[in-house]
């Protein structure tokens, strides 16, 4: 999980965060600077033992050695090279970004292959060589500029263009050009969008299949129901009125199972009473206290509307089934063009997305609309799930309200 300086999606600020402001020409800017430097000296010594045991776990990584080697290295490093990455961006007033592809589900090996195919592992390993070597000396030399007292008319004015080159040169090792992100940004949405027509796919086997073993088959028997009535009418009134009555049963429950098919579309609720309402009703339907705090001036889009409701859904369903939680809650707000929902239980923790279906199904719905879903999920508790979507709401329509289910 990136920290909260840096994007959920891994490419930009979040929503309202301002970039960092740039060094100023001041004294206390070029001692900043010169800390800067120092701190670069300091964590060279890590660098260059990050290169040395990375580099011995991929020559040894046909062994078990060097792929333990590398489930050590290759975290540390990316933690080295995210803080180098911030600094950076700090000096030169510029926003961070956090460019990791997440690491797939599975064991080591896995991620270990995740890493492989990453090619921000490549661009790290190159910056660790070069933070060693070039990049020591360069911040070495902004430090004895700073100590050699005679040459402080130098440190006063080599200090700030130097350290921007420097800083300029990190940037450009340790994140991805325009068309990097671009072709990331393109295989991240292609991925979205072939998962969501799979899913669509059987979602509407599920709807033929549902509509053929059930609403089908009770409309067979009602139509062979009045055809039989229609035969007995004249001989043997009372049996046609009994048939008649059975196709009445039989049309009552066809009606009921097109209806729940209908429902797992769209719920009739969402459309009635908006995404507050639906979430509401949800919050009715748990064996335990929901609290339902929505804060929206508006509706959002209907599919994105939709994608949300089912998203809490599941949530709130994992709440009753795995929790173990005495009371829960949703918090729904938009803001600076983010729809966000966050579901908490103060249950027993420890939930994992990447161990079942449902919350891949979560996050499958939201990266169709370029949303993201965070889970913090200690042991002991408590669990608080993330969910944002970015879009725009309609005119106001309802006033914010809150209620406890």
């Amino acid at each position: 999980m990136t920290s909260s300086s840096e994007s959920a999606s891994g490419l930009a600020l979040p929503a309202g965060a301002a970039a960092p402001a740039a060094t100023v020409a001041t004294a206390p800017g070029r001692l900043r600077l010169t800390g800067y430097a120092a701190t670069q000296v300091l964590l060279a010594v890590p660098a260059v033992l990050l290169f040395v045991f990375s580099f011995v776990g991929g020559v040894l990584v046909i062994v078990w050695i060097g792929i333990g080697l590398l489930l050590l290295t290759v975290p540390a490093t990316r933690w080295t090279a995210g803080l180098h990455r911030r600094m950076a961006a700090r000096t030169l007033g510029e926003p961070a970004v956090s460019p990791y592809r997440p690491d797939p589900p599975g064991g080591p090996l896995a991620r270990l292959r995740g890493w492989a195919v990453d090619p921000m592992t490549w661009r790290d390993a190159g910056w660790l060589l070069w933070t060693a070597t070039f990049g020591f000396v360069i911040s070495l030399v902004v430090v004895l500029l700073l100590i050699l007292v005679v040459t402080g008319v130098l440190w006063w004015y080599g200090v700030e263009p130097i350290m921007r080159i420097r800083a300029r040169i990190d940037r450009v090792l340790l994140v991805p050009g325009r068309t990097e992100q671009l072709e990331q940004r393109v295989q991240v949405l292609t991925e979205s969008r072939a998962e969501t027509v799979d899913h669509s796919a059987a979602e509407l086997r599920r709807i033929e299949r549902d509509l053929h073993d059930g609403a089908q088959a009770r409309l067979v028997a009602l139509g062979m129901n009045l055809g039989m009535a229609d035969e007995l009418v004249a001989s043997d009134p009372e049996a046609a009125r009994r048939l008649i009555a059975e196709a009445r049963s039989t049309t009552g429950a066809a009606l009921g199972e097109l209806r729940s098919v209908v429902r797992g579309i769209h719920p009739p609720v969402l459309a009635d009473r908006g995404l507050t309402g639906a979430v509401t009703a949800l919050a009715l339907d748990m064996a335990i206290p929901v609290d339902v705090d929505a804060r929206l001036r508006g509706r959002p889009p209907a599919p994105v509307e939709s994608a949300v409701y089912f998203a809490v859904a599941e949530c709130l369903a994992n709440v009753g089934r795995h929790s173990g939680a005495g009371q829960a809650w949703v918090r729904l707000s938009h803001t600076d063009g983010v729809l966000t929902a966050v579901i908490g239980d103060d249950g027993r923790g420890g939930a994992d997305p990447a161990a079942g279906t449902g919350m891949r199904g979560v996050m499958r719905r939201l990266s169709a609309f370029d949303g993201t879903m965070m889970v913090s999920s200690p042991d002991r508790g408590p669990t608080i799930v993330t969910l944002e979507i970015p879009c725009a709401l309609s005119s106001p329509k309802t006033t914010p309200s809150s209620g406890t289910a």
